[in-house]
């Protein structure tokens, strides 16, 4: 059996410490209630870019990207010494989606990072292709980063987001074993909830859908510009829950547990019995008994994409 905790709550916006502060507290949460998996949502550490729908690119938008850049999370560094200590003091598994960055540099990435119960950090994935006006923010993933982890209790490995629509990239984690998916997203409505319906079936496993949650309330009155973060149109448009959750837990067959929670922060605790996974691909297995490699193969590149380099040459001259 394995207990899970999908946390569906509203970050800090652009503060790390803040919203780690809440990874804390809600972790904290989830471990009383008997979680030993705790998830959490896309881009949570720290926060979502929400101006990327509401500014077009380039248009002044400086002063919140600089913020980004200053609060995103370099692996490794305090902050994720931080998010370790949180994982190992309440002895859970930890996944949690962050906005990471190089030590140098100020390209940010889309990334979810596993933590043990012993206090370390044990994966690393960082989204393959940002979507729409994502791009204007974050880079791209490689293949190094498509891992499974084994906690133990089951293997736990996913995708973010939009990701989930790659076929080729579920099927190589697929051929892993996972046993529990993770998808922390930023994707609202029925549409979504079906698509964790759908993989759940696809690879007959439990799928864990998080997402964040943020009414315009909770960003904080002295937010730089924040008339043109949230302008007062879009929220008498669209209603005052900027992000308004969707988050989900679904069974092998495709049943949902849990979930959809919407606009209200609430975790989702549910316990699940892994052989369930067994039974369940005893008729669909899609890398076992439902294959046909003789028909069909995947080759996936798992090297990191390199880095620039420069080159310096020197010429020693005699005189």
């Amino acid at each position: 059996m394995l207990t899970i905790a999908a946390v569906q709550a509203s970050y800090v916006l652009m503060d790390r410490e803040a919203t780690i502060d809440r990874v804390d507290e809600l972790t904290a949460d989830a471990a009383r209630q008997g979680a030993q998996l705790v998830v959490l949502p896309e881009a949570f550490v720290p926060g979502t870019p929400i101006w990327i729908d509401t500014r077009p690119i380039w248009d002044g938008d400086d002063r919140w990207f600089r913020m980004l850049v200053e609060n995103a999370v370099v692996v490794p560094s305090p902050a994720t010494d931080r998010l370790a200590s949180i994982a190992g003091t309440h002895g859970v598994w930890l996944v949690v989606g962050v906005q990471e960055r190089e030590a140098t540099g100020s390209t940010i990435y889309n990334t979810v990072l596993y933590f043990s119960p012993d206090g370390r950090l044990v994966n690393r994935h960082r989204k393959l292709v940002p979507t729409g006006s994502e791009r204007t923010v974050w880079g791209m993933g490689d293949g190094s980063t498509l891992r499974v982890v084994d906690t133990g209790r089951g293997r736990v490995g996913g995708l973010i987001c939009w990701e989930n629509y790659m076929p080729l990239a579920r099927f190589h984690l697929y051929a892993q074993g996972v046993d529990v998916w993770v998808a922390p997203t930023l994707a609202t409505g029925d549409a979504w909830v079906a698509t964790m319906q759908h993989l759940a079936r696809e690879n007959r496993m439990f799928v864990v859908g998080v997402n964040p949650v943020l009414h315009v309330d909770s960003i904080r009155a002295d937010f730089p510009d924040r008339e043109e973060l949230v302008p007062a149109a879009l929220v008498e448009e669209n209603g005052p829950w900027i992000e308004p959750g969707n988050t989900v837990v679904v069974g092998p067959s495709g049943a949902v547990l849990a979930g959809p929670v919407r606009e209200e922060e609430r975790t989702l605790v549910v316990e699940v019995d892994l052989t369930d996974v067994a039974a369940a691909r005893r008729f669909m297995d899609p890398t076992g008994h439902y294959n046909r490699p003789d028909v069909f193969s995947l080759h996936v590149d798992t090297s990191p994409r390199p880095a620039t380099t420069v080159t310096e040459r020197s010429t020693d001259t005699a005189g």
